[in-house]
């Protein structure tokens, strides 16, 4: 009984040391004819509602909470199996293989939650800053090449006019 509550403990730790950043991975400038303190105001507002879109989850958390649940389900499921199969002691080695495999498929769950979140984070600030005036980055196909320059055509020769004879 006591392995159990260990390797739980011991996985609520290691899910902890995950960090990740609490704000947005992307870059805002301030728009035209905006001074630093409208544009700190802007960003201000945008992650606080980017926070919203996510319910207030920001990766960190998304990904321990990931971690911890694969870990405390794969050894519920490894002791289960290794009692079924061996009994008391398979129940052991059910719980290290299940804490083992919970880890491994944990560790990619949390990585998975916490750059959906990011994501999710990040598309929600760059929409705000935009629609408040501030610049922000966009894919490099979507930027307008420079226009065509285009010529107007030569205006019509004068009434009467002709070529003269030999010229062409």
């Amino acid at each position: 009984m006591l392995a159990p509550i260990a390797a739980v403990l011991a996985a609520s730790t290691l899910a902890g040391c995950v960090v990740m950043p609490t704000g947005p991975s992307l870059m805002a400038l301030p728009g035209t004819g905006k001074s630093f303190d409208q544009f700190r105001q802007d960003d201000f507002n945008c992650r606080q509602y980017a926070s919203g879109q996510n319910g207030g989850t920001d990766a960190t958390v998304a990904a321990n909470n990931s971690a911890i649940g694969s870990a405390v389900l794969g050894t519920a499921l490894g002791a289960a199996a290794g009692a079924a199969i061996g009994g008391g002691s398979g129940a052991a080695i059910g719980v290290g293989a299940g804490l083992l495999a919970g880890g491994a498929v944990g560790a990619g769950n949390a990585q998975t939650s916490a750059y959906l979140t990011q994501s999710r984070y990040d598309q929600a600030y760059v929409q705000c800053m935009y629609a408040s005036g501030n610049r922000v980055p966009v894919r490099g196909d979507m930027v307008s090449s420079q226009p065509v320059q285009r010529y107007a055509p030569p205006p019509p020769p004068p009434p009467g006019w002709k070529p003269p004879p030999g010229s062409y």
